[in-house]
């Protein structure tokens, strides 16, 4: 095994390490991340199921939700089968090509994630504040449009990462702590100025999941002085003439999702890709 490239030649392969200091421990690891991808797996593709097959379910809620369901997919599909390919068989070995492709997907999908969470506290905030005009809001044109721009928005910030990564030399050691490829995880080990790639990963952090939970914030206080003012929550339902859904919903979701990104210690793999940006 390669472990440190003393050439000075860029090196096209990289080595994950999986989780260091618990290498001994691999086997009994990978149940818990086994398990988790298993439900993860099955219960996405259950409520995609559902939701496509189910017409009363064709609610601007529930097609986010639904879209919410596929970008965990990708996620955690990108993410956790390599890293039990790590844990039972120690393929840790993956190429540069191969990095930046996980780097793309996790990054991107992460964003994705951040948006339609966004786009579900707008679903709310139209459905509790304004309920006359739901349906002409959120119609099914608006919806394709804000899944494609969300979309959009997360191939647009991320593809740069793509190439900051790919322009860097890489001539220190390939040997990666991680069970996944992050792009400043990979990039501290270039042999060049990664400046660029530090500020870039910030920006894109503050600009899009940063902002997105400030906007998310900002629905909800709307959402709660709305709800202290209405009669009944119920009385809303009738004037949108529409199933009304409790915010506690779309809550548990964000609580949900922020536990499963951002707490490493539970699901190491699939913890937000910026983590490392400050570093």
């Amino acid at each position: 095994m390669t472990t440190h490239n003393s050439t000075g030649s860029s090196h096209s392969l990289f080595i994950l390490l999986s989780i260091p200091g618990l290498e001994d421990q691999h086997t009994w690891m990978s149940l818990p991340f086994f398990i988790s991808y298993l439900v993860a797996f099955l219960g996405n593709s259950l409520i995609i199921f559902i939701i496509i097959t189910e017409c009363s379910l064709h609610e601007p809620m529930y097609l986010f939700l639904c879209m919410l369901a596929v970008a965990d997919l990708i996620l955690s599909t990108t993410t956790v089968p390599k890293a039990l390919a790590i844990f039972w068989f120690y393929a840790g070995a993956i190429s540069l090509g191969g990095c930046v492709t996980q780097i793309f997907f996790i990054h991107a999908t992460f964003i994705e994630e951040s948006g339609i969470l966004l786009a579900m506290a707008l679903d709310r905030y139209v459905a509790i504040c304004d309920p006359l005009h739901y349906t002409t809001v959120l119609s099914r044109a608006t919806i394709t449009k804000i899944g494609l721009a969300v979309v959009l928005r997360s191939f647009c910030v991320i593809m740069p990462d793509v190439f900051l990564v790919k322009r860097l030399p890489f001539c220190h050691s390939n040997l990666l702590p991680h069970t996944y490829c992050e792009h400043m995880a990979v990039a501290k080990f270039a042999c060049a100025d990664i400046h660029v790639n530090v500020w870039y990963g910030l920006s894109v952090l503050l600009y899009t999941v940063v902002l997105d939970a400030l906007l998310i914030l900002v629905s909800y206080s709307f959402i709660l002085y709305t709800g202290f003012h209405l009669p009944s929550p119920r009385s809303s339902a009738k004037g949108s003439g529409h199933m009304w859904l409790p915010p506690q919903s779309h809550f548990h979701v964000l609580l949900a999702w922020y536990f499963y990104h951002n707490y490493p210690a539970v699901w190491a793999p699939c913890s937000s890709p910026y983590t490392h940006s400050a570093g």
